[in-house]
């Protein structure tokens, strides 16, 4: 096995005659933040559930975290994060409920759990309201603490799946300061957002039109490729077939 993170080798998946995604092809770095961008309907969304091992490929092969994406999707799901939309947690459940239901989840044991409890409690410096239900947080802790506990077994993949949508500016700025820790510490993020002033905080970008890789290089590369000031320009340059 190489030492990608991710590796996927003309990737597809078609719904009936409609193909969603075809045939793409691309590497992910370990410790890299990859940047997965497209419009809605673009194929986005279905290409990462399959790499997520959540939707089966109707063609191509792929490995994440070593795994193969055909025939080891369990094992995938037990190796990598993973932050929804919607950020997963439980409302009526507290902070720390929260954290031992996932560990529980992962299969930790209670002293790891209780450890993990506390570790995120530290660094999110969520104390005071361990013991308050979710759903009194703000958006932005929530936001944090649920990227937290998509690590909770200490993944070396994390995938995100839109996870500023909804937040404002400055928080979104705190949640790339984040990740970039993450990153640094050696852990792989692959990312999905309809900002495209966040693409330029990725190393690389990849970005889907019409089930199809568009366009992968670096932000400062693709801005030079498509004679453009900032990625909202190749993007839309992309998107108009221009």
């Amino acid at each position: 096995m190489s030492e990608q993170a991710i590796k996927v080798e003309g990737l597809t998946k078609r719904f009936g005659d409609f193909t969603a995604v075809d045939t793409i092809s691309f590497q992910v770095e370990k410790g890299e933040i990859f940047g997965f961008l497209g419009a809605n309907g673009a194929g986005k969304t279905t290409a990462m559930r399959m790499l997520i091992g959540l939707s089966k490929p109707t063609e191509g092969q792929g490995f994440v975290a070593g795994f193969d994406i055909n025939t080891q999707a369990e094992k995938i799901k037990k190796n990598i994060g993973y932050m929804s939309q919607k950020f997963s947690l439980y409302n009526d459940l507290t902070v720390k409920e929260n954290i031992r239901f996932y560990g529980g989840i992962y299969g930790l044991s209670k002293s790891r759990i209780s450890e993990k409890t506390e570790d995120i409690l530290a660094e999110l410096r969520l104390f005071e309201v361990a013991k308050k239900p979710v759903r009194e947080l703000p958006l932005g802790w929530k936001q944090r603490l649920s990227f937290a506990i998509s690590m909770v077994h200490d993944p070396d993949i994390v995938f995100l799946d839109e996870p500023t949508g909804g937040v404002d500016p400055h928080v979104r700025r705190q949640f790339w300061e984040t990740i970039y820790q993450q990153a640094n510490a050696g852990r792989t993020i692959f990312v999905t957002t309809h900002y495209m002033d966040e693409a330029e905080y990725c190393n690389r970008v990849s970005i889907m039109v019409d089930g199809k890789i568009a366009a992968l290089d670096t932000p400062d590369q693709l801005k030079k490729q498509f004679n453009s000031k900032s990625m909202d320009e190749v993007f839309l340059k992309l998107a108009r077939n221009v």
